[in-house]
């Protein structure tokens, strides 16, 4: 089975059938049947990709409903430490995170629902990330967490020196001040 469920609810690491031989290797990396067969039927309307080189941390991010996306996130060169953050109040989840390293390597993808606060940290000489969302980008819904709340604790597999952060990313708010409107 190419699911995975992590030990967050509704957060799922896709592994995908990868077929090997001499000349290299195939795989789906997503087929809207059998996600459906999971329960999974999202309608992907924006790619979004992005290069960042080794140290760089993006996030952590959401937009608040209606505009809230699901996410489906892989990497296509390099490595990464991923994260995501369950911000559904009531959830018994609420303020935990999930990482895992996804690599161009390792293939495996991080289906984050909505409700989640995403980012990630590179930890390769460069990465490239590409993801899926569900809902086109609103600049109105965005919000974002400071990537060191200290009540999220983030282990982001960096030395603090070492992490290269956006000016926006540097003055996002903590958890508790995010204007998050997710309810579980």
């Amino acid at each position: 089975m190419p699911f995975i469920k992590s030990d967050i609810p509704d957060l799922i690491i896709f592994k995908p059938v990868i077929f090997e031989d001499s000349r290299g290797c195939f795989f789906e990396t997503y087929n809207h049947t059998v996600f459906a067969g999971e329960g999974l039927n999202y309608t992907w309307v924006q790619d979004n990709q992005s290069t960042s080189r080794y140290g760089v941390v993006r996030g952590l991010h959401f937009q608040n409903p209606p505009h809230a996306q699901a996410k489906l996130v892989r990497v296509l060169s390099g490595k990464i430490w991923d994260v995501a953050v369950d911000i559904r109040k009531n959830s018994s989840s609420f303020g935990k995170y999930f990482g895992i390293e996804l690599s161009a390597e390792n293939k495996l993808q991080l289906l984050i629902p909505e409700g989640f606060a995403h980012g990630f940290s590179v930890l390769s000489a460069e990465a490239t990330v590409l993801y899926k969302c569900n809902k086109l980008y609103n600049k109105e819904s965005e919000r974002g967490i400071i990537y060191n709340d200290p009540l999220l604790n983030i282990d982001w597999k960096l030395q603090l020196k070492d992490m290269i952060l956006s000016e926006k990313d540097q003055k996002n708010p903590l958890l508790s001040a995010c204007n998050n409107l997710f309810e579980y």
